[in-house]
């Protein structure tokens, strides 16, 4: 989860793609920018987007979110928006490179993990590179998880 500044009375977590951290292995993660119409944005503002199923595919040297809801704004009748439409992100001509050649030659995929305002009340998105994680894998995760949740309530009752 991206941890929200204390100086920034904007910073606000918009979808958060809570089921990457599960199935993937994030190797690294970059801050994008999200090109959006004037709706999105304002229905944005009220919190009922979903990343959730969505990925990231890099076409033609540009990066594409694909899959990801964000639901109309009730109050724009003629220039609405389509729900589930493809939105480009903003990133460097390096950042995409670096991109495409591990999706491309490594096997890796691109996931959204949090879309936000930033400080400045820009709509931003983190994305990881990311490894798919075998089922053992994820076992191994529950059970590190679960023993630090045990963990916790141990020192918790001992004090």
């Amino acid at each position: 989860m991206a941890k929200k500044p204390a100086s920034d009375p904007n910073y606000k977590v918009i979808a958060e793609n809570r089921r990457a951290r599960y199935d993937y292995a994030i190797e690294s993660d970059f801050e994008v920018g999200v090109i959006l119409m004037g709706s999105e944005v304002k229905s944005l503002r009220g919190g009922q987007a979903n990343i959730a199923e969505s990925y990231v595919a890099v076409e033609e040297g540009e990066l594409w979110l694909t899959n990801s809801y964000v639901p109309l704004y009730s109050q724009a009748k003629t220039f609405g928006h389509e729900e589930r439409r493809k939105r480009k992100l903003l990133a460097s001509k390096r950042e995409i490179s670096r991109l495409w050649q591990a999706t491309s030659r490594a096997g890796m995929t691109i996931v959204p993990l949090v879309m936000y305002f930033n400080h400045k009340g820009f709509v931003k998105m983190k994305i990881g590179l990311a490894k798919g994680k075998k089922n053992h894998d994820k076992r191994a995760s529950d059970a590190k998880r679960d023993w630090g949740r045990q963990k916790q309530r141990l020192l918790k009752q001992n004090q």
